[in-house]
């Protein structure tokens, strides 16, 4: 309704008018305020909805629910056939549910939601909804099974001609049957696509014979196409020996689509506008402010990011709506079981750790579907356990890294247990440990614990000990929680491992088939502890020796700050080399000048003047059966 107020004097008639105007604009905005806050405080009566993936029983039952409607029909209005790779516990399946009931008219359950002020027909379409992820898939008879119990189902629908066909074509002729007797096209939603060969990583023939099958069924939806209104296959990972995507040309990849980022898990915007009043509650019970939990919530569960867009992250909805409902921070998705492929393929192939966050990779490399590259960074990242960390358009390089606090400890507590002697439900407690004795300067106790890390482990035939080693020293960095370092850059070499307290520094060098005393010395030699010669704190130098032959971390040396011997100057650092040299001989009598090259950092020519040296009266060469190998002649 619109008001007028005349007066003869027309400056005063549109003086009052400009005042009602204002009056008009703020109270619309006290009425919109308040059905924000109105709507806020409904939410938080909703029950949080962890764990309920189907879309119907969530709306009736009255659980919350984050809109993802406005996505859902920008997907299902702008192609056909879609594939979507997101980690596990992220909304796949209720992503799923919700377009399904879409699909099938179910119009009162979409009240207030953004879809429903966009759809007007609701028209109900057949619906071949696939879920593969019950399923532990130890033969090929499962999943055969789990296929011909959907297909049953349909065949009792639609009818069958005959149930002797093969998977594909019974699949192929319950889709005819339902759009000629329905009239509309069919949607078909296939949850978890990857489950079955997920459970077959380390059994190659399974793998293969799972592919076959797959193959032939999932190949229904290209040659049905014209009966096909909608598709969407969901999972964590890409396999391109399934061939689906060689096979289906027409299916369209949106797990890195800048457009549909936000299609599953919760953006800040969400947690921002409809989740903030379980952020404040949270903050009331735990005595802490809203900006405190709001960053706490950003460092424990946000940092998923899909793209390379850097303010598209994600939160985990399983652990921020776990934390909702339990009113503290926890490592809920972790709880929820980490998947045995993720170390079996690091384990296969003899993966060095440390790469996974400093060695960059291609666009090509990220989307790789191809399960027995060179590289496990693609799998990684479609499970959820790295993250985009930052991208180079100029040479499309991408920086990965742990996600969040929770994915990062999770992570490596899970794996320790596969690296060293140490068992599940002891890692938390010998991490504790090595924490308290670093704190506390007393390296004998922590390299004791440490060399206990490496005794009675068994080892696989395809792990080398170098790599084993350099991996053990690379998790317990990142669980320590203290300043770590691995190879730490000096302008005169590189730090092996440095991990710094708030009382002390420790400098650590590494070799393998040496000794620990030349560790020691090259600390000294290169005055790696130069950088740090004004600080208060106590330096320790550490040398360690790992045996390749045992596998285990043979002997250490500890130096400290102060009573370390000086850098050698001029002719005492040649016959210092010379020590060295001896000593990585009589430590492995079969040693070539290439490997003492190796070891001590100096070219081959300068290894063999120390061996000239010492060939004197010191060493000679075995000769006979034994040739090739070193015998001490010092007495």
């Amino acid at each position: 309704m619109t008001y007028a107020y005349f007066c003869r004097n027309h400056r005063q008639s549109a003086k009052i008018i400009c005042i009602y105007q204002k009056f008009c604009v703020t109270l619309h905005a006290i009425c919109v305020q308040g059905k924000i806050r109105n709507s806020m405080s409904t939410n938080l009566h909703k029950n949080l909805p962890v764990g309920v993936q189907d879309f119907e029983s969530l709306i009736h039952d009255g659980y919350l629910y984050v809109d993802k409607t406005e996505q859902i029909w920008r997907l299902t209005h702008s192609g056909r056939h879609y594939f979507l790779a997101r980690p596990r516990r992220f909304g796949k399946s209720l992503l799923l549910s919700t377009i399904e009931a879409y699909f099938e008219g179910k119009k009162e359950l979409f009240e207030g939601l953004y879809i429903q002020q966009q759809e007007h027909d609701w028209i109900n379409y057949p619906i071949f909804h696939i879920d593969l992820s019950p399923e532990n898939y130890s033969s090929v008879e499962v999943l055969q099974n789990r296929l011909d119990w959907f297909l049953t189902q349909w065949e009792k629908q639609y009818g069958a001609d005959d149930t002797s066909y093969s998977l594909s074509t019974r699949f192929e002729n319950c889709i005819m049957r339902a759009v000629q007797q329905i009239g509309n096209r069919a949607i078909v939603l296939i949850d978890e696509y990857d489950k079955p060969i997920l459970s077959a990583i380390g059994n190659p023939d399974l793998q293969n014979e799972l592919r076959a099958i797959l193959k032939a069924f999932y190949g229904v939806l290209k040659s049905q196409d014209g009966n096909i209104r909608f598709s969407l296959l969901t999972g964590v990972t890409k396999f391109s020996k399934v061939s689906i995507f060689s096979d289906l040309n027409n299916l369209n990849d949106i797990s890195r689509d800048k457009r549909y980022y936000d299609i599953c898990g919760i953006s800040q915007s969400e947690l921002e506008t409809v989740l903030q009043p379980y952020i404040q509650a949270f903050a009331d019970s735990n005595n802490c402010s809203v900006d405190e939990t709001n960053d706490a919530f950003r460092r424990m569960y946000d940092g998923y990011r899909f793209t390379s867009t850097k303010q598209q992250n994600i939160y985990n909805p399983f652990s921020v709506l776990s934390a909702f409902d339990r009113g503290e921070y926890g490592n809920y998705w972790f709880e929820t079981g980490t998947p045995n492929y993720i170390v079996e393929l690091l384990k296969r192939n003899n993966y060095t750790l440390s790469d996974m966050t400093t060695k960059p990779v291609d666009s090509t490399t990220l989307d790789s579907k191809d399960d027995n590259g060179q590289s496990i960074v693609p799998l990684l990242f479609q499970s959820g356990y790295l993250t985009i960390r930052d991208y180079k358009s100029e040479n499309d390089l991408y920086y990965m890294d742990f996600p969040n606090d929770e994915v990062r400890s999770g992570f490596f507590r899970y794996i320790l247990p596969y690296y060293t002697s140490v068992k599940k439900e002891e890692s938390a407690f010998a991490i504790g440990q090595f924490v308290e004795e670093l704190r506390a300067g007393q390296p004998e106790a922590f390299l004791t614990r440490l060399q206990a890390f490496f005794a009675d482990f068994q080892y696989d035939a395809q792990t080398t000990p170098e790599s084993h080693f350099r991996n053990v020293l690379f998790i317990l960095c990142r669980l320590l929680g203290m300043q770590v370092d691995a190879e730490y850059m000096t302008s005169d070499g590189r730090i092996d491992l440095l991990i710094r307290t708030s009382d002390y520094i420790y400098i650590i060098e590494c070799k393998l088939d040496a000794s620990a005393k030349i560790a020691l010395r090259q600390i000294e030699r290169k005055d790696y502890p130069l950088p740090w010669s004004v600080d208060k704190r106590t330096i320790f130098l550490i040398g360690l020796n790992f045996s390749s032959k045992t596998r285990r971390l043979e002997d250490w040396e500890i130096g400290q700050k102060g009573g370390q011997r000086k850098s050698p100057k001029g002719g005492h650092r040649g016959g210092q080399r010379t020590e060295e040299v001896f000593e990585l001989i009589k430590a492995n009598p079969s040693i070539t000048r290439e490997q003492l090259s190796e070891i001590l950092h100096i070219v081959p020519s300068a290894v063999q003047k120390h061996i000239n040296k010492l060939k004197i009266e010191r060493i000679r060469r075995i000769k006979g059966k034994q040739k090739g190998h070193w015998e001490i002649i010092e007495k």
